[in-house]
């Protein structure tokens, strides 16, 4: 395995500490369709980069937002963005900030793809979207498409990467952000991280799950990347927190990935919560994993 860990910065620790106690007076995120107003505005503080265009489109019959730095075109090469959310929350236009940090890091264009969104829309609605979606990105880049996602998208896109039908090419490299990928929550940090994660707790993520599949099997590798085919695996980068419950999704998936030989880079951060990376501006550590995305894009590109 390749596990990098990353000490705490001073400063992140004093910032970590005054975002607890502002989480611990608001209260932690519930999963469910009445939350998503202040979702998207939680996410929406991550500042849109400069020089980038920001503009609404469809890719594959899907609706999403195209995030373009200055001087790069989409068909010289492309990144497919998947939000998290637990498969309920979160959408395309709040995540432009994020993704035109990494845009203009990486100097690609960003595709941000606003999947169908559970329980209208349940199991394997997320999975269908991001599959049209990468497919017509491959035909349009000429295979040149990076998958990158957060939380649920994480999990989404090493799905989609794994299960892609034969014959579409094979992502040019993958990075999540603390994926969740499995949805039956059996990592063991979903109780030993439970008393240090401020952010996620299982009753949350158990609420998303049972949103999303609407009784179908959680072991499905559609939706749980542990069950997935790993010897179709691009190179993936992983950024996970230390204190965060879904430590153990990207452990086992990198020692299952290292079963059958497939390289995975899992970076964990000392003191860091769920997809930190946001928190570009506030966290040392959140330019450090961004700058490390956009160097292991670019070397795979």
């Amino acid at each position: 395995m390749s596990i990098i860990n990353h000490d705490e910065a001073f400063r992140d620790r004093a910032a970590m500490l005054a975002m607890r106690a502002m989480i611990a007076v608001s209260g932690s995120f519930l999963i469910e369709p009445g939350a998503r107003e202040a979702y998207d505005q939680l996410i929406a503080r991550t500042k849109i980069a400069n020089d980038v265009d920001t503009a609404q489109a469809e890719v594959g019959g899907v609706a999403g937002w195209w995030v373009t730095p200055a001087g790069t075109r989409a068909e010289d090469g492309a990144i497919l963005y998947v939000h998290g959310g637990g498969y309920v929350l979160g959408s395309a236009e709040a995540y432009r900030g994020l993704a035109s940090q990494i845009a203009t890091r990486a100097g690609r264009p960003v595709f941000v793809v606003d999947y169908a969104l559970a329980p209208e829309n349940p199991f394997p609605a997320a999975y269908d979207d991001v599959s049209k979606t990468y497919v017509a990105l491959a035909e349009m880049t000429g295979g040149r498409v990076a998958l990158m996602g957060d939380s649920a998208g994480g999990g989404a896109v090493l799905s989609v990467a794994m299960n892609r039908a034969q014959g579409t090419p094979a992502p040019v490299a993958l990075v999540a952000y603390s994926p969740w990928v499995d949805p039956a929550l059996e990592g063991e940090s979903v109780k030993t991280r439970g008393d240090v994660d401020p952010l996620l707790n299982e009753e949350a993520l158990s609420s998303g799950a049972r949103q999303y599949l609407a009784g179908a099997d959680p072991s499905d590798p559609r939706v749980n990347a542990l069950s997935g085919d790993f010897s179709r695996l691009p190179p993936v980068r992983i950024d996970v927190g230390d204190d965060e419950i879904l430590l153990d999704d990207a452990l086992r998936f990198e020692a299952l990935a290292g079963e059958v030989g497939q390289q995975v880079d899992t970076h964990i951060w000392k003191g860091m919560v769920h997809v930190f990376p946001t928190n570009v501006g506030m966290l040392k550590a959140s330019g450090q994993a961004l700058d490390g995305t956009a160097e292991f894009l670019k070397r795979h590109f």
